[in-house]
């Protein structure tokens, strides 16, 4: 744009042809100076175009480095105060779940947990990936490689009530697997597995659970072969939209429920059907009769609307 106008100025004030005006602007605007030949035949007119000229260009130049440098300085302040932010809130979570990469699997696990209202923490090592999660879903993140140790502990892995290692590789998972259990032992450990040998390694590392996608597609269309209509009904616990929950809820030592039977307790009418219950020594009861009294350090396996089963987890918790 200044290119055009002083050479519009010089055709203006000398005259001279359009190639010598481009020409005189450009080596104005880059502080090189007029040519020789132009120096010796300048009227005052073109002096002042020039003057003018000049000082425009510098003018706006200065404003536009300045400019420049402060919308980058307030990016870089905003990024810094965004991180101070995020790690604030890392550092207030407890019970929360740690998702290990966020590949498809990721996102589907991230995806339910946040229909289902659960705080969770996603480690993922690309950049890109989790800007994008932060700007459309405003998650919290962790960007580094989980396998690092650092990156485990300052997604509050001590603090953590699960986690889930869902990276591409299985030597990935096994070692996050380890370091986990070292650093909390008490967490439940779900870690996904391409192979049967990779299961039994995951297994031996501390994982509580391992997930082989291919074979637990592989049983899924089984069922639905052999037991469709069932499958279906199953199918709504899994939906995002759903209604209805599924979960375990441990018995604490303050809970109302202790000594009490089932047939006694308000699990009915809250919606709350009881279909099994562990004893802490182990025992199982699959499924419970009405008789059955409820013990401190059961857990009862749960199933009803969803509202009735998170209000039955929040007072357990």
């Amino acid at each position: 744009m200044f290119t055009l106008i002083g050479a519009i100025g010089f055709r203006l004030t000398e005259g001279w042809d359009w190639l010598q005006c481009v020409y005189e602007a450009v080596i104005i605007m880059t502080t090189v100076g007029l040519s020789a030949t132009s120096q010796s035949e300048l009227n005052p007119s073109t002096k002042i175009f020039i003057i003018l000229y000049l000082l425009v260009a510098i003018g706006l130049f200065s404003y536009s480095i300045s400019h420049i440098g402060n919308q980058l300085l307030q990016l870089q302040l905003h990024g810094i105060l965004e991180q101070r932010r995020m790690d604030r809130l890392l550092q207030k979570l407890r019970d929360h779940y740690i998702v290990c990469g966020y590949g498809r699997m990721g996102q589907t696990i991230c995806q339910y947990l946040h229909s289902r209202g659960k705080s969770f923490v996603v480690i993922d090592n690309s950049e890109a990936r989790l800007e994008l999660i932060q700007k459309q879903e405003g998650w919290l993140v962790v960007l580094g490689d989980a396998t690092d140790d650092a990156m485990l502990q300052k997604a509050g892995i001590t603090r953590a009530k699960s986690l889930a290692t869902v990276l591409p590789t299985d030597a990935d998972n096994i070692y996050v697997t380890l370091s986990a259990r070292l650093q909390n032992e008490g967490m439940q450990i779900i870690a996904r597995a391409s192979d049967e040998k990779a299961v039994t390694k995951l297994e031996r590392a501390g994982a509580t659970r391992v997930v082989s996608p291919f074979s637990s597609g592989a049983v899924k269309i089984a069922r639905f072969m052999l037991n469709p209509s069932i499958e279906d009904f199953f199918e709504v616990t899994d939906d995002q939209g759903s209604q209805l929950e599924m979960a375990d809820v441990a018995i604490g030592l303050q809970s109302p429920y202790i000594g009490r039977k089932l047939m006694e307790t308000d699990l009915q009418a809250r919606g709350i059907m009881v279909i099994g219950i562990q004893r802490a020594n182990g025992e199982r009861l699959m499924p419970p009769r009405g008789s059955s009294v409820i013990e401190a350090g059961d857990s009862l396996i749960i199933f009803g609307s969803s509202p009735a089963v998170n209000s039955m987890l929040s007072e357990a918790n």
